[in-house]
């Protein structure tokens, strides 16, 4: 029978291994991507804080809540019970989600990346068999059950590194400093959490993301002149 100190033992590592999914640190290239974010601010659409706040209320909302999130949980359902079927099919609709070429390449680049770290750490299974192409979500999936992390907190980290990404792209194309980024982490946070509430709690047919501005966006950055990230 497991004692309190083993208990507590297992509940801190799984904690250490979620601060390592969601490190900037962590080497799957998650900083060159922008979701769409440097042509906003290309457009004019994004220019300060208070319209950068509202741009990830809008994505979050629209497409992490819907989208993301919910697909993460049924991710980390089929690892648990070994389901290779429902994991290919998750994987599948949320590829079909990615209204551009970046962003279904950014899906992609994540994934095989952390599949190289997982393979490195000795972390892949050997079933059930991981799709192909896997998307980011689902080897985030598997990294949290790998690690013990609790379901909702693999959703919680997901949309934290989520924001963080974002918050450090604006950081550095717009003139926002970092006193501006933690205003808008104090902003968002009970947001982060009500999305993954909301998330957690939608049927198969309440799913799918609703963000024209951003396909358009991501559109427009596959041609965009001058650029500092792939997406």
């Amino acid at each position: 029978m497991p004692t309190e100190s083993s208990q507590a033992g297992s509940d801190d590592l799984a904690l250490l291994g979620l601060l390592q999914l969601v490190s900037p640190a962590l080497p799957i290239g998650a900083f060159a991507w922008s979701q769409g974010l440097e042509s906003a601010f290309e457009l004019g659409w994004v220019g300060d804080e208070a319209t950068l706040g509202e741009w990830l209320e809008g994505v979050l909302e629209d497409g992490q809540t819907r989208c993301d999130l919910p697909v993460l949980a049924r991710m980390y359902d089929a690892w648990q019970a070994a389901d290779t079927d429902s994991l290919a099919a998750w994987n599948d609709w949320l590829q079909a989600n990615r209204e551009t070429a970046e962003l279904a390449a950014e899906d992609f680049r994540l994934g095989e990346a952390m599949v190289r770290l997982l393979r490195s750490l000795d972390l892949l299974p050997v079933t059930p068999v991981l799709p192909s192409p896997p998307t980011y979500a689902v080897t985030f999936a598997l990294a949290s059950q790998r690690r013990g992390i609790q379901r909702r907190d693999c959703l919680l980290g997901f949309v934290w590194a989520w924001l963080e990404n974002q918050l450090a792209v604006a950081c550095k194309a717009l003139p926002l400093g970092q006193t501006a980024a933690q205003r808008l982490i104090e902003r968002l946070r009970p947001q982060l959490v009500a999305a993954v509430d909301t998330a957690l709690a939608l049927g198969d047919d309440d799913l799918g993301p609703a963000l024209p501005g951003l396909a358009l966006a991501s559109a427009h950055h596959e041609t965009q002149y001058s650029r500092l990230f792939r997406s």
